[in-house]
């Protein structure tokens, strides 16, 4: 517990602190946020222009910062495959928004990477994670809820699941980061989910398929970037100084997914992240509708834009979808949680 406590302090501490250096240089080279042009004009994105983005470096070098801090209590907690894994995949996706927001500011609009080389880029960092799971960190390729099922996708099954779910939630996080605060402290709720999955599965290493080192790892690695949110979420909540960019939603996505995928809970995610998976499916239905009966289910997707062009203000739209991830993540874990009561029973 004192591992993860230092892990999200520690990256606490870092984005609290460095974010504002980060503002001032980001400022000193002009990098601003391109907004969209199809936008809710008559609310206040338009005076959001121009505001540093790539703030995701921040998130992603914090959580980073935190795992190692929390390794230096040598003596009861080691490096394991799982976190260098994990690591590996927000690093690597990390860099593939950071890719994508670097072009949308030098090219002054609010398009980076095209679609074809952002999902390119996203299922090679999936696929590398993916492999890497198999072969080192030896997960379990049964699909999972709380607990590994009967169901076995073998290997190549597998590795295409996984890639469906980073893919997935990378772009649902993506989708929720609308809004000043919505996606890091949303984030923040799921992340702070797995800390508590994570540790359990540590303490409880009969019940869950999972060697003790392999799930710690993993609980300092949410614990960390949790906190890396919610410092982010300091200089994020409106009206945000800085936003976290691709940078920092791809990275979160990813994370999500895999501690999901590496804590075999992979069923259990669309619960634990309720709120950005709306959003994602709020995006899917908006498109399937228009382009297969030219009509719109929404005002405008995501759906905190619908709200938002239907007169609700940004802060009450924020405070609303915060309280809606929150239970989410409080049924998700109480399903946890009663699996693990009806199996200690038994």
């Amino acid at each position: 517990m004192i591992a993860t406590l230092m892990a999200a302090a520690a990256a606490f501490a870092v984005t609290v602190l460095g974010t504002p250096v980060l503002i001032r240089w980001l400022r000193a080279r002009g990098v601003g946020q391109q907004i969209r042009d199809d936008g809710p004009f008559e609310h206040p994105h338009v005076a959001k222009a121009g505001t540093p983005t790539m703030g995701g470096v921040a998130i992603v070098g914090a959580t980073v910062v935190g795992y190692l801090f929390a390794h230096l209590r040598r003596e009861n907690v080691a490096f394991a495959s799982s976190g260098w894994t994990l690591l590996l995949l927000i690093v690597g996706l990390g860099a593939v928004g950071f890719v994508d927001d670097y072009l949308a500011v030098r090219h002054r609009r609010n398009l980076g990477l095209r679609k074809r080389g952002k999902t390119v880029g996203i299922v090679a960092v999936a696929s590398v994670f993916a492999l890497v799971a198999i072969d080192w960190v030896e997960v379990s390729t049964r699909l999972s809820f709380t607990r590994p099922l009967e169901i076995d996708l073998g290997e190549a099954g597998w590795v295409l699941w996984a890639v469906f779910v980073i893919y997935a939630m990378s772009n649902a996080v993506n989708f929720t980061d609308g809004l000043d605060g919505l996606a890091a402290g949303s984030s923040a709720l799921s992340l702070s989910a797995f800390v508590v999955i994570c540790f359990t599965q540590f303490r409880h290493p009969e019940i869950y398929e999972i060697l003790p080192a392999q799930a710690l790892d993993l609980a300092i690695i949410a614990a960390a970037m949790t906190g890396a949110c919610a410092g982010f979420l300091w200089w994020n909540a409106a009206p945000a100084r800085i936003f976290m960019g691709d940078t920092g939603s791809l990275a979160i996505g990813g994370a999500l997914g895999g501690l999901a995928l590496l804590s075999r809970t992979n069923l259990l995610l669309p619960i634990l992240a309720g709120l950005t998976v709306i959003e994602a499916a709020s995006v899917l239905a908006q498109v399937v509708s228009y382009r297969g009966f030219r009509r719109r289910v929404l005002r405008m997707a995501p759906i905190h834009h619908h709200f938002e062009v239907g007169g609700w203000s940004e802060f009450t739209i924020i405070v609303r979808f915060w309280l809606f991830a929150g239970i989410c993540v409080a049924l998700g874990v109480g399903i946890f949680y009663a699996d693990f009561l009806r199996f200690g029973l038994e």
